[in-house]
């Protein structure tokens, strides 16, 4: 009986050094395998007033799918998109293994926006500005850095094809340089 009674205090001494251990492993997570990132697209946002957000969840060090989320602040600005979600699907190409999910990648997306449209009615001699609605597809390269901090700089470049034909061009641009944080 005393052997049982010494043993209880033991084992939960040993489970509580256990459950700490556990504890300190989580907090030192190597930035290449955090799963979640979010960026802001900076040029967008300091040079017309555009706020751009972007999440991405990591699938492995070579692939992640995500969205950004643009809405435009500045009804005044030359920018075409007034809001958009752009759903996207991203492969890195490193030759180095150590590095997760950074490096060059190539990105195809799906973007759902709304745009401005100026409509000239030549008949009536009016000029109006509608609201349409419109979707591309396309696809984007970049470069995308992390420090070992996990603060995230990433170069993007894209074009994409308007599907339905409601805007004035039959194209997009998706740039930037965005600045972000993986967790």
């Amino acid at each position: 009986m005393k052997k049982i009674i010494l043993l209880i205090p033991f084992l939960c001494f040993n489970l509580s050094l256990q459950a700490q251990e556990k504890e300190t492993t989580d907090e030192k997570t190597s930035i290449f395998e955090r799963k979640h990132e979010v960026r802001l697209g900076a040029i967008k946002l300091l040079a017309g007033g555009i706020f751009e957000g972007a999440y991405e969840y990591i699938i492995d060090s070579n692939q992640g799918f995500g969205a950004y989320m643009l809405v435009n602040f500045d009804s005044s600005s030359d920018w075409f998109e007034n809001y958009s979600l752009t759903p996207y699907y991203r492969m890195y190409f490193q030759s180095n293994e150590d590095y997760g999910a950074k490096g060059f990648f190539v990105e195809g997306f799906t973007s759902f926006f709304s745009s401005d449209f100026d409509f000239e009615d030549v008949v009536f001699r009016n000029d109006d500005q509608k609201d349409v609605f419109d979707i591309a597809i396309g696809i984007s390269l970049g470069k995308k850095w992390i420090n070992t901090a996990g603060f995230v700089f990433e170069l993007k470049v894209g074009a994409g094809r308007n599907l339905l034909g409601n805007t004035d061009s039959d194209a997009i641009l998706k740039a930037d340089f965005y600045l972000g944080y993986r967790f």
